[in-house]
Order: structure tokens, then C-alpha cells, then sequence
């Protein structure tokens, strides 16, 4: 079986291609898998790191505030497209599976042309224009969230998976977790991130609540700043004279990023697709934060499909103030039933089998 798998731009669109990729190779060992990515995503980094070769091409978003700019974007997606059929005939794939971004429009289209069987995931409960603009010629769409069937227009065609995820998130265990990085089963652990990239508005509503609760016993504050902000949040740290404690880590990125959910009591994050399954198959309470700057406003709408089933809070970006993020963790900390309910219904949203239920449809679709 020999699969080309297409999709990037940020770690939710490439995750679950790896997830989707890992699940083939444990089927089928001679399966051969070729990535193709965008020159400019994480692709490039994050497909060779998880043992997947990518081949890159040219293309670019369209730019719906400078109409004009988009001479260059069709420039680049005439490239791409024909970059992506030299790929697609040398390494003559049985199918094509597209996983979200602007990549995977010239490489999921190309394959269509060629009568080669396409499949696309949409991760997000607001799906993104380049699935809709598939999915008339796809042999099946899989949806990370229920909701987002509302927005395509072939039901026939729609599975509702959930979003797929690392095993690694799976095995985890709360109490080895903590033992591992040092926490106390006593402990409130609190661990607030903004993805891969990091969030400008949730660093700056944490330096206050690391201030507040900063040396403060059996209570520990876990946050990753993104690379971007790290130094600039260290160094507000020292201008304030705020010398942190031991119960409080503040890092660049978290690179295990399961064991410290499995360990954490409570979440502060982002909403996009990745994040959203990342916390939910952990069965983890969340404080979710959507960005406004993303198309279709899709972050609030996965976090809504959460908060709507008991399992997270959502304060918007406009609404978050340092006193009403405050109590809403010191609330949560202290209703410990509330936790527990939330976490319940937090891990009711999540799907283990998301991975297994793509690869099953695919295979029995006769492709093999």
C-alpha cells in the first residue's frame, strides 16, 4: 500500500496526519508513506522528526484583506500543483489523504484529476475552506467534531471520527505521571499553554496568576510561553522583582506534553483541534481561551462543543481579565466535584478509536 499523506502549515494539521500515518505502518509494515508539505510549515521539521520522509512544494494562502496580493498566491499554486503531479506520478499512491491547510488543496486536487481516491480529516467544529472546497470529490469526509457537518454539503460522505492523537496520550497514568516530574499526589497541578506557537494574551493573563500564586504550598503552575515570548516573560519576571519559586515552571515549549497533561488537574490553553483532543482523550478540565485570529473564528467553536457538554469553561480573548481567570482556577481548584464532573464530561467528548475508525473505512474501501 503506498499513501501520500498531505496537509501542514501548524502542528493540528500535521499531528494527526502522523497519528493517521502511524496507524497504516502498524497494519501494514511494507507500507510505503511519502508526506508532501508546504516549504514554509512545520512540515519540514516535524514529519523527519517522527520518522516520515516530506517532499515540499511552493504554495500559499490567499489573502482575503489584499486582493491584490493574490496574484503571487496563484502564481504559487500553479507551482505547487504542478510540483505536487511530478510527486504523485513518481510515487504512484493508492491514495491521497488530506489533512487540512493550504497545502493539501493543489496535492488532494491533483490527485482527483488523476482518478487517484482522496480522502480529507477536518479537525475543527467550523471547517476550513480548503476541505469545504474538496469535499464534492472526496470519497469520504471525517470529521473531528460532530458539528462541523453543518458547514459541507454531502452528508452522505461524512464520518464523525474525532480527532486523532498519539498513543502516547492514551498510556499515560495520573500518579506515575506526577512522579516522574516531581509532583506530589497531594498537589493542584495547573498547566496553561498557547500550542506550538504560543499566546501572547494568555502570557500576560499568567504573569499575574504565577504572581499571585507564586511559593505558594501544594499548588504548582506549569507554563509554556512559546519560544517567541520566552525571554520577554522571563524578563518581565525580573522587572517586577518576582524571583519564581519551586512550584512554578515556566518553559519554552513542553516537550512531553502527555505526561503533563496525565499529571495536571486543570487546563489553560487554546482551543484549536489538536489542543482540544490533546485534553479531552486526557479527560482533563480546561479554561479555554480561543484566538479571534484564526478563519471562521474556529476555536470557539471546538471550544464550545466542549463547554456545551460540561467538560471545559471558555472565556474569550475580549473577556479575560486577571481577576476573572483568578477566580475561575480558584473556584475550580477548590470545588474538587466540579473538577471530577468536569473531567468526566471532558473525556466523554474525546474519541480513542479516531485513528482506527480512518484507517478501517479506507482499507475496506477496497484499498489495500
Amino acid at each position: 500500500m503506498k499513501v501520500i499523506m498531505t496537509g501542514g502549515g501548524t502542528g493540528g494539521h500535521i499531528y494527526p496526519a502522523i497519528a493517521i500515518a502511524d496507524e497504516i505502518k502498524k497494519r501494514d509494515k511494507n507500507a510505503e508513506i511519502l508526506f508532501v508539505g508546504a516549504e514554509t510549515g512545520l512540515e519540514k521539521k516535524l514529519v523527519p522528526e517522527n520518522g516520515y520522509e516530506v517532499k515540499l512544494i511552493t504554495v500559499k494562502g490567499f489573502n482575503r484583506k489584499h486582493l491584490l496580493q493574490n496574484v503571487d498566491v496563484l502564481k504559487k499554486l500553479r507551482k505547487g500543483s504542478k510540483r505536487a503531479k511530478e510527486i504523485i506520478k513518481t510515487f504512484k499512491p493508492d491514495v491521497v489523504i488530506g489533512t487540512g491547510g493550504y497545502v493539501s488543496a493543489p496535492v488532494v486536487k491533483t490527485a482527483q484529476k488523476m482518478n487517484i481516491p482522496t480522502y480529507i480529516h477536518e479537525q475543527n467544529a467550523f471547517p476550513g475552506v480548503t476541505n469545504k472546497m474538496l469535499e464534492r470529490h472526496v470519497e469520504k469526509v471525517f470529521l473531528g467534531f460532530a458539528e462541523g457537518a453543518e458547514h459541507f454539503k454531502h452528508p452522505e460522505k461524512h464520518i464523525t471520527t474525532g480527532n486523532p492523537v498519539r498513543e502516547d496520550f492514551l498510556r499515560q497514568e495520573k500518579g506515575a505521571a506526577r512522579a516522574q516530574l516531581g509532583f506530589s499526589p497531594r498537589d493542584f497541578v495547573l498547566l496553561a499553554f498557547g500550542g506550538s506557537q504560543g499566546a501572547g494574551r494568555i502570557n500576560k493573563a499568567m504573569l499575574k496568576v504565577i504572581e499571585a500564586f507564586n511559593g505558594v504550598e501544594g499548588f504548582q503552575i506549569c507554563m509554556a510561553t512559546g519560544s517567541y515570548y520566552y525571554q520577554a516573560i522571563m524578563e518581565e519576571f525580573r522587572e517586577n522583582g518576582i524571583t519564581l519559586s519551586d512550584n512554578i515552571r515556566v518553559m519554552e515549549y513542553i516537550k512531553d506534553m502527555p505526561k503533563y497533561l496525565a499529571a495536571s488537574d486543570l487546563v489553560i490553553s487554546r482551543s484549536g483541534a489538536l489542543t482540544v483532543a490533546e485534553v479531552t482523550v486526557c479527560g482533563k478540565p480546561a479554561i479555554f481561551v480561543p484566538s479571534p485570529n484564526v478563519t471562521g473564528n474556529h476555536q470557539y467553536f471546538n471550544a464550545k462543543a466542549v463547554s456545551e457538554r460540561g467538560g471545559a469553561m471558555v472565556i474569550e480573548e475580549k473577556d479575560l481579565d486577571n481577576d476573572r481567570l483568578i477566580s475561575a482556577l480558584l473556584n475550580l481548584k477548590n470545588n474538587p466535584e466540579i473538577l471530577k464532573d468536569m473531567s468526566e464530561k471532558s473525556r466523554a467528548c474525546a474519541s480513542d478509536d479516531a485513528v482506527k475508525i480512518i484507517c478501517d473505512h479506507i482499507i475496506l474501501s477496497g484499498i489495500r
